[in-house]
């Protein structure tokens, strides 16, 4: 749903449950927002951000991927 977070994930050497511990959000809570299936609240999103590390601005680091509009 947000691959620029899996990429910033390997570029960290991080695992979505190192990601967990580092936010304080739930694993399997963040597997959801990740996921797509509940959504990221704007401190979710900058918590984030901050345990990734990265430069990204928090829009572009959150924007959605566009798989299902690529098959249309």
């Amino acid at each position: 749903m947000y691959p620029k977070i899996d990429v910033e994930l390997v570029k960290m050497r991080m695992t979505r449950k190192d990601l967990s511990k580092k936010t304080g959000i739930a694993y399997n809570t963040l597997l959801l927002k990740l996921s797509g299936k509940t959504s990221i609240t704007l401190d979710e999103s900058f918590a984030i951000k901050k345990a990734l590390n990265s430069r990204i601005p928090v829009e572009d680091l959150f924007e959605k991927s566009n798989e299902s509009a690529k098959g249309a």
